[in-house]
């Protein structure tokens, strides 16, 4: 493992404090807010932290407050419920005496039945595609100081990275995505790293038709609510590619979707995102 996805396993790990209550840090450099894919990372850690034999095959997530990054995060798990195939978890974290985040999860034990699919797209591979660090190296006025910084994921768009390559503004991203690193052989890991990895674009493929990014002085964007469904058994250090589209913004809210597939094309996961899109009057 690189050093980057050292620290992201590091950061999912938690404290159990309780019986069904955990605490959670934040990394330190982080100074606005805590990343919405590591409090759902988290939360999703605490609420497998108390089922045995099932295997996570859906999570509902609402994010109701700004996360404070200077202050541990505690989580509190409600064991709704433990039948046979099914387990049902209910998270909340909290801070500063008020919920910051809830998450329904659901889980599943290993059953077989009916099987389908929706193709993947035929795109370049990832190896025919220049990496963020090449990119950087090309376009290195077309970053952020925080897009330069290294990171736990390589990450390469099949229709160039927006506002450095990209030739289009149609709300659509094709990525490839895979850790810098193997985080281990347990399912749950590469589960959580990518529900973490899941929040880092999404949201992104709403704003391409009007030309701002994450960091825009006179936008505020923040994600609202995140779901997600797993398919199918996956490795996280395998490249997986990650269709997204946006099928509308309106009313200051974007809403954008995503599928997972691995490169040799099954299908392992589909996500759904709802995320703030507000102006800033001047």
């Amino acid at each position: 493992m690189t050093k980057e996805l050292d620290d992201v396993v590091n950061l999912l790990d938690l404290e159990a404090i309780e019986v069904n209550l955990f605490r959670g840090f934040s990394p330190p450099e982080r100074e606005v807010r805590v990343f919405g894919g590591q409090v759902a990372g988290q939360a999703l850690v605490a609420a497998a932290r108390t089922v045995e034999e099932f295997q996570v095959h859906s999570l509902h997530a609402y994010f109701l407050r700004p996360g404070d990054p200077s202050v541990p995060i505690l989580y509190d798990v409600d064991r709704i419920r433990d039948g046979r195939s099914f387990a049902t978890r209910r998270v909340v974290a909290i801070q500063h005496g008020k919920a910051i985040f809830n998450l329904a999860v659901s889980f599943q034990k290993v059953e077989t039945g009916a099987e389908h699919q929706i193709e993947m797209p035929d795109v370049p591979g990832p190896d025919e595609l220049p990496s963020r660090e090449g990119l950087i190296a090309e376009f290195p006025d077309k970053f952020l100081p925080h897009q330069k910084l290294p990171g736990a994921f390589d990450m390469r768009h099949v229709d160039g990275r927006p506002h450095v390559n990209r030739e289009h503004d149609r709300p659509e991203q094709l990525v490839w995505l895979r850790s810098k690193g193997d985080p281990g052989p347990e399912q749950l890991i590469h589960t959580v790293l990518l529900t973490y990895a899941s929040d880092m674009s999404l949201l992104d493929t709403a704003t391409l038709p009007h030309g701002f990014r994450f960091g825009d002085p006179n936008m505020v964007m923040a994600s609202l609510d995140h779901a997600m469904w797993f398919h199918r058994p996956f490795r996280i250090d395998e490249w997986l590619l990650y269709v997204q589209e946006s099928q509308s913004a309106s009313a200051a809210r974007g809403i954008a979707r995503g599928l997972v597939y691995r490169q040799t094309g099954e299908l392992v996961a589909s996500v759904m995102q709802e995320g703030l899109l507000r102006q800033i009057s001047k």
